[in-house]
């Protein structure tokens, strides 16, 4: 039956476009690290797994084409809509729109980065097309902030965490559903206005880079746009602020934070504001090394996080503070918190999410190749191109100069000196510190991590006890198991390691 499409009428959605438009406003909404997100998108463009990532994206062609067909028939706007089809055909028209402005979002952050204040060319068109389609203008100035502050974080979370290892995959996921949650339906709908009391606690070894995914996180909030003025209320490049606590004494840590009023100690000349005063309501302050903090502070921050409210240094006048707190740490949190140098009450005021980053040996474990990828994209930030000759000689470097599974202690952060010093030198020999207990430890936290399975912790225990202990039969008896099993297991652990075995 043939449906007449006049202007100002009503008419439901076809069968064939509900179907596609209920499936794409899912897509919309979903986590884009989601490999569930992958899975429908390549369902709907007719594609099977593992298929290209330009055939998957057909279908975003898919779905202008028939935007565009309903603006042929007269449908251009919301009100021309059934309230059965109305809030599914809202959500394309946000999408669509989101969508053919992402050049020019990334732009602006590219802009932004350059210069703090600067303005946003394209808002105006942005929003006369929200209003076009029959949004309000105070929906329109939402939205636009809305976009900006999604491209910020899938901007951030892409390029500040390099990898394609499953370990790098979920912290992808985790750190958008810090910014979004897991329900972006629920975040659109009013959680976006109260982020702050959602507080992050970043776990991992040190050099994993904790700093860059509190700045991907930090970078990634709401900021309202400011229309008369034709920018956002403040820049994200303001809007986050990082401190590492260990670098300061322990008497100036309080002022540091809380700020401080003149003469309230010896050397305090002039009023001082802290951290917390200087973060703005749309901005996050980070903490690095909050393992580092005594007891007296830790109760001061307890109020902030709790109450919201602080009192500098010397001061009897109660501040409040709007914005959000992430803190890090590369101290294992149940040891500190054992030892009471970490309250409990502390540490669960902080913990609204945690997240733990994985060390670059797990990630080497999972995919060999991804030290290449690594290597690649530290060539393309140091000489702003891509060097594959320069790749090939670090790499060669490596094998040659580096124990096989070299566990690298200083993690990512290591590997970029590494780099360096191969540029400058050639050679690269690794930290002098690993010794014959590294792969004992390297054990102890996969098996923190919860990486291995019963075979593969069989196999690394076998490893390690024949390496130490230099026979099978040895081994064998402290293990309980039969020689037969315990040679299967140090064999599987040899050829892993590329390490000749009996």
């Amino acid at each position: 039956m043939h449906e007449r499409q006049v202007t100002g009428t009503k008419a439901a959605l076809t069968a064939a476009d509900r179907d596609f438009f209920v499936r794409m406003a899912k897509v919309t909404y979903m986590n884009p690290f989601d490999p569930e997100r992958q899975r429908i998108l390549a369902e709907l463009a007719g594609k099977g797994a593992g298929a290209p990532e330009e055939e998957i994206n057909a279908v975003f062609d898919e779905m202008d084409a028939r935007i565009a067909r309903l603006d042929q028939q007269g449908r251009n706007a919301l009100s021309r809509f059934t309230a059965e089809d109305c809030a599914l055909v809202r959500s394309l028209f946000l999408y669509q729109t989101y969508r053919r402005y992402l050049t020019d979002f990334d732009r602006l952050i590219e802009a932004q980065l350059r210069a703090a204040d600067a303005p946003v060319p394209f808002a105006g068109n942005l929003i006369a097309e929200l209003t076009a389609r029959g949004f309000t203008e105070r929906e329109a100035l939402h939205y636009l902030a809305s976009f900006f502050q999604i491209r910020r974080a899938f901007y951030f979370i892409v390029r500040s965490l390099l990898g394609k290892t499953t370990s790098m995959q979920r912290l992808r996921l985790a750190l958008w559903n810090n910014v979004f949650t897991n329900d972006m339906r629920a975040f659109d709908r009013g959680l976006w206005g109260h982020m702050e009391d959602f507080s992050t606690l970043l776990l991992g070894e040190t050099g994993t880079g904790k700093g860059s995914a509190a700045a991907a996180i930090g970078r990634s909030g709401y900021i309202p746009f400011d229309r008369a003025r034709g920018r956002f209320a403040v820049s994200f490049t303001e809007s986050f602020i990082a401190t590492n606590l260990s670098q300061f004494a322990e008497t100036l840590i309080e002022s540091e934070l809380f700020g401080h009023r003149k003469g309230a100690f010896t050397g305090a000349v002039d009023d001082h504001k802290g951290l917390l005063e200087r973060c703005n309501r749309h901005g996050a302050l980070f903490l690095d090394e909050i393992g580092e903090v005594s007891v007296p502070v830790q109760i001061k921050l307890l109020q902030v996080l709790q109450e919201r409210t602080f009192t500098p240094v010397g001061s009897h006048e109660t501040r409040r503070f709007a914005g959000r707190v992430i803190a890090a740490t590369n101290k294992p949190v149940t040891e500190v918190r054992a030892s009471g140098r970490f309250r409990d009450d502390f540490y669960y005021r902080l913990c609204s999410d945690v997240i733990t980053l994985p060390p670059l040996r797990q990630r080497l474990e999972e995919d060999r190749s991804e030290l290449e990828l690594l290597v690649s994209e530290l060539i393309v930030r140091l000489t702003g191109a891509e060097d594959p000759r320069a790749t090939g000689l670090i790499l060669g470097s490596f094998e040659r100069d580096l124990p096989r599974n070299y566990p690298w202690p200083g993690n990512v952060r290591e590997l970029e000196q590494a780099v360096r010093r191969v540029l400058l030198t050639h050679h690269y020999t690794g930290d002098t510190r690993i010794d014959r207990t590294e792969p004992h430890r390297a054990l102890a936290a996969e098996i923190q991590a919860g990486t291995l399975n019963a075979r593969e912790l069989l196999a690394r225990y076998c490893g390690l006890l024949f390496d130490r202990l230099g026979t099978l039969e040895e081994v064998a008896r402290r293990t309980g198991l039969d020689r037969r099993t315990v040679k299967k297991y140090v064999m599987a652990e040899g050829a892993r390691n590329g390490a000749a075995r009996p």
